[in-house]
């Protein structure tokens, strides 16, 4: 990739060279987040030799309305979101670091964002954290689920029981979409909590990233 799209992408990277180890973390924040609250989780997770590189969304939100309301409704906000990710992977393959050694990491409307985005790209990937996340559609939503497109790649998805935000029941509906496509999916639910990663997420997700 040229120079100049490399220009265009907002991103921000701690840690090492991802071409130094092999491997690259995207991070994804939430709507009204930045990426210094991911880099922020990426602190907690304790691993100072894995390659954050964080992606942020023109005014803080990657589209305007909820993500379990139309689609129209989010557009064209949301492709143009799921396109920089896009961008940001073809430049990093370009640099040399394959899908399979690239992990996807979000939070609440960063976890949906990057839910579709593994759906819409189905591949075995380094791995998907998704912090309060699930897929994005309306209720009424069908998803094609055929074949082992992510077999054997680990996914994490994790959330509250009542969070406000993203239903328990879009989660689960989301990891059992990722388990048909053959990914080996861990769910952890916890009790109700504020809108936010816990410790316990925390230490689920540097299990995932140091097995």
């Amino acid at each position: 990739m040229n120079d100049n799209v490399h220009l265009r992408l907002p991103t921000q990277a701690s840690g090492p060279a991802p071409e130094a180890v092999g491997m690259a973390v995207i991070l994804i924040h939430g709507r009204t987040q930045s990426s210094a609250d991911m880099f922020a989780l990426a602190e907690r997770i304790g691993l100072a030799d894995v390659p954050y590189i964080a992606i942020e969304a023109a005014g803080n939100s990657w589209y305007p309305d909820k993500f379990m309301a139309p689609l129209e409704n989010n557009q064209p906000y949301l492709d143009f979101a799921l396109e920089l990710l896009e961008a940001l992977v073809v430049e990093l393959e370009a640099r040399g670091i394959p899908r399979e050694r690239i992990v996807l990491l979000g939070f609440s409307q960063g976890a949906c964002l990057a839910c579709e985005y593994l759906y819409r790209h189905p591949q075995r990937w380094g791995g998907l954290i998704a912090f309060t996340g699930g897929l994005i559609g309306p209720p009424e939503t069908q998803w094609s689920a055929q074949g082992d497109q992510l077999a054997d790649m680990s996914i994490l998805i994790s959330n509250g029981a009542t969070d406000p935000w993203v239903p328990l029941s879009r989660s689960r509906e989301t990891a059992d979409v990722f388990r048909q496509m053959g990914a080996r999916v861990t769910e952890h639910i916890y009790p109700p909590r504020e809108h936010g990663v816990i410790d316990d997420e925390i230490a689920q997700a540097r299990a995932l990233l140091r097995p």
